[in-house]
């Protein structure tokens, strides 16, 4: 945990604050001593308290911060600002905070950065914005970047870090050792040197234990090894991010669709593309999209009404389904009460079963090959738990309205309604990423529907049949 010290004498006997708490959250009493600063405009001491921060404490403390300090905190660090610090805050702070800032000031800052980071940054602005930051950069790093930023969005081209180290087929081990040492725009970390030809054209990579192994007289050809895992710049970072963890790779070449060398991706970048992805299905299973904790107030509403407009629809239609039996439900009271059960277990089964086959089609793990025998599982855990609530239930039931019947009609219903759980839950998902809609997106609505309108179309359809009551 890292500690700073509140005074200008750095003393054995000067107080200090830790960053950190023991839970990980950023300290209550170290963001207020930064406020401090902040508000008597003491760029010394914010130096001395926020200077020397990883750039996701700072991300993080840059959130913590009201909206105006956020804009004074950078200008009073100045030239010592991290811009890395902006690829770890929600977008919308980010947003909010280039806005105020001058586009030469933010030039110079991505000037220092990694290509990965500065395109990142970049890549949210507006297009206008854009171009006057990229105008007042170096031709070379212009270049670079555009290059970049003209990759589809969540390509690897867009995640690709431009600086790294190729070499020629014929030098020696010796002369890739000197040229490393002596080279002054080398990547701040790099695993792997690429050999290229005169075209740059990938031929493969050598890891950078074999060049400390090797004597310096052996050609890097004699120790390269073909690259078998080249990304394409425009492949899609989700795939790029399933290679990296089927193969454990750390880094990996990235060419254009003519095999030359433009990029590197590393495992940090994969690290934030998994977590992205997983954030991205986790947030799309709920109807929330890409909603931040930063948002406002009108772009969250917005942004959840059009799901919530569908479920609507989906609770209309279930109602339409009680409304049939409405005669039902009057001559026996006690079947509303019992009704809201049976839906609820069959929506809550259906979920379950939904969440692991998103995944399992996300993680390419759920396909035509065993698509059959998952299907025949989850049919058969739905009969089994249906079994054992329909039984628990179902003495509830008798047991609460003293009705024989009135158990037996619920535990029917509810073993039908698991079934119906477990089939939907499993065959939406496959049926929407069939026809390209996301099933992340799209199948918690469908999947409810189903299994709403099963549970009360089975109760209600069964205890009319029961007790011979009105349709």
């Amino acid at each position: 945990m890292a500690n700073i010290d509140l005074q200008d004498d750095l003393t054995a006997d000067a107080p200090v604050l830790s960053v950190r708490d023991e839970e990980g959250h950023l300290n209550h009493a170290f963001i207020q001593a930064v406020e401090a600063t902040i508000e008597g405009e003491d760029a010394l001491g914010l130096l001395k308290l926020a200077g020397k921060l990883h750039e996701a404490d700072t991300g993080d403390l840059i959130e913590s911060l009201g909206e105006a300090d956020r804009a004074r905190f950078v200008r009073l660090l100045g030239d010592d600002f991290d811009y890395t610090a902006l690829t770890e805050t929600d977008e919308a702070v980010r947003l909010k905070l280039l806005e105020t800032l001058p586009n030469e000031d933010i030039a110079e800052g991505l000037g220092d950065l990694d290509s990965d980071d500065a395109v990142y940054i970049l890549e949210d602005m507006d297009a206008e914005d854009q171009a006057e930051i990229l105008g007042e950069l170096p031709y070379a790093d212009r270049a670079q970047l555009q290059r970049a930023l003209d990759y589809p969005e969540s390509s690897a081209g867009r995640r690709m870090q431009t600086e790294f180290i190729a070499v020629a087929p014929f030098w020696t081990v010796g002369q890739t050792i000197d040229y490393m040492r002596e080279a002054r725009d080398l990547p701040d970390s790099f695993y792997e040197i690429y050999v290229v030809d005169p075209t740059f054209r990938l031929l493969g990579a050598v890891a950078l234990d074999k060049v400390l192994r090797t004597t310096r007289g052996e050609k890097v050809t004699s120790i390269m090894t073909e690259t078998r895992h080249a990304v394409l710049a425009t492949e899609d970072q989700e795939e790029v991010a399933r290679r990296f963890e089927r193969y454990n790779l750390v880094s990996s070449a990235v060419v254009d669709e003519n095999e030359r060398l433009v990029g590197i991706l590393t495992v940090d970048d994969i690290v934030d593309v998994i977590q992205e992805e997983a954030e991205e299905d986790l947030r799309a299973l709920a109807g929330v999209g890409d909603e931040e904790i930063s948002d406002s107030v009108l772009t969250i509403a917005r942004s959840r009404l059009t799901w919530l407009v569908v479920n609507l629809g989906t609770a209309v239609l279930a109602s339409i389904i009680i409304a049939l039996f409405e005669d039902t439900i009057e001559a026996m009271v006690a079947l509303a009460v019992l009704m809201p059960i049976v839906a609820s277990m069959g929506g809550n089964a259906g979920t379950q079963t939904m969440t692991v086959a998103v995944r399992g089609i996300a993680t390419q793990e759920l396909g035509a090959r065993n698509m059959l025998r998952v299907l025949r599982r989850e049919v058969l855990v739905g009969f089994l738990n249906g079994l054992a609530l329909a039984i628990l239930i179902g003495l509830t039931a008798w047991a609460w309205f003293q009705s024989p019947g009135l158990g037996v009609v619920i535990a029917g219903s509810i073993i039908i309604n698991m079934l119906f759980a477990g089939l939907s839950g499993l065959l939406i998902p496959i049926a929407l990423d069939k026809v390209n809609v996301d099933p992340a997106i799209a199948s918690s609505v469908f999947v409810t529907t189903v299994t709403d309108v099963v549970g009360f179309f089975a109760f209600l359809g069964i205890a009319a049949l029961w007790f011979g009551l009105p349709f």
